[in-house]
């Protein structure tokens, strides 16, 4: 891979958005991605890998130093070369769809420079991750101080019950899986299959977690979010839609419900959308919930450009003696055939194979006849083989 990067000559169309997840919706494999995103986090790089891209070209600064954001490590682990700082003015510069090449660091359109960046490499990466781990300290300091500042302002959210909409689906006494779109959200749904399969859970989606869901062959029954990350499709499956508003009210996510024809409720909870579908689930009687691909640690916390954690903080204290946490289940277990799991395999194929076989009589003469051509070749075999002793 870093020699790769260093001999990099690539071409493709272009695609350009300020958004990463929205650009990530637009990419075909074999494009370039032009994304304008201060320290990329890993879910928005394993979009760009998913999206299969053959190169990224960031505006601005992949890995600020400001803490080990592992975005860029995501991507070059993926083959897919990183050209960063390649300045704001590309995007006045260059119109999506247009075909460019890069070579090195240069950006070029007709064989003509049109902007220069720097091009990553796996050592680099790796040097800018292990300084911003100095940082950490600092980031972990700013980030405590500001979560405890708004926890005074948030508080109700421990104290007092959320003020929720009313919902058809029935939550009350049954599991509920909160899907967000997070760290190993796909790979950790996955590993679950078979509890989801067996206990039949309440499946609430948090905006793209519930395209999650419906990949799985899943339908989700309650879908959350500011609804500018969940496909049009996954919106149209006939979920429950809950619109999370801002603290004023304003809720720009219905805009969109609406144009697509659809209705929904609006709740104004503080805090992540996360957040509030924990609260539902919690509020609405489940006995207990499962959550995939929330955010949990610090370097979470920080990709996703928040200050503070206290609405988090609060709900996790409030709802903590019922929640499960499937983060990272992926890597903690995989599922690996046992000997006995393969031998009633085998066992289950030989008797289909002789179920077959007595049921069909077309079958049984082709195998009689198998059977003589085998006995007729084995006479001749035989009779040969004694004439050479005589």
């Amino acid at each position: 891979m870093q020699g790769r990067c260093y001999r990099l000559q690539v071409q493709g169309t272009i695609r350009l958005d300020k958004r990463t997840k929205n650009l990530a919706k637009r990419l075909k494999p074999g494009e370039i991605a032009l994304i304008d995103h201060v320290d990329i986090d890993s879910t928005a790089a394993r979009m760009l890998v998913e999206a299969k891209v053959v190169a990224v070209i960031n505006a601005t600064t992949s890995c600020s130093g400001r803490y080990p954001n592992l975005g860029p490590r995501v991507l070059l682990d993926a083959g897919i070369p990183i050209i960063d700082n390649a300045g704001d003015d590309l995007f006045k510069g260059i119109r999506e769809g247009e075909k460019i090449e890069l070579r090195g660091g240069s950006i070029l359109r007709d064989g003509e420079e049109i902007s220069r960046g720097e091009l990553l490499t796996p050592a680099c990466v790796d040097k800018l991750l292990e300084e911003s781990k100095k940082n950490l300290g600092n980031e972990l300091e700013r980030f405590a101080e500001n979560t405890l500042t708004y926890v005074t302002k948030e508080k109700t959210l421990l104290l007092d019950p959320a003020a929720l909409p009313d919902i058809n689906v029935v939550i009350d006494g049954r599991h509920a899986l909160v899907v967000v779109r997070g760290e190993s959200y796909k790979e950790d749904l996955a590993i679950i299959r078979t509890y989801i399969r067996d206990v039949k859970p309440v499946l609430i989606g948090v905006d793209g977690g519930a395209d999650a869901l419906i990949e799985l062959g899943l339908k989700p029954d309650v879908i959350i979010g500011d609804m500018d990350s969940v496909t049009d499709s996954t919106l149209r499956c006939g979920a429950e839609l809950i619109v999370h508003a801002y603290a004023n009210g304003k809720a720009p996510g219905m805009t969109r419900i609406e144009e697509l024809g659809l209705s929904a409720k609006i709740c104004s909870v503080p805090g992540t959308s996360e957040d509030l579908a924990l609260l539902l689930a919690y509020e609405k009687g489940a006995e207990l919930i499962v959550a995939v691909g929330t955010h949990s640690h610090l370097v979470d916390f920080l990709d996703k450009g928040r200050k503070g954690m206290s609405s988090t903080f609060l709900v996790r204290l409030k709802v903590g003696n019922r929640l499960v946490d499937a983060k990272g289940v992926s890597k903690l277990y995989r599922v690996q055939p046992s000997g006995r799991h393969l031998a009633a395999l085998v066992l289950a194929a030989l008797v289909l194979i002789f179920t077959i076989i007595a049921l069909s009589p077309t079958v049984q003469d082709r195998i009689q006849t198998i059977m003589d051509d085998l006995r007729s070749q084995f006479w001749h075999l035989w009779v040969k083989m004694r004439m050479w002793e005589r």
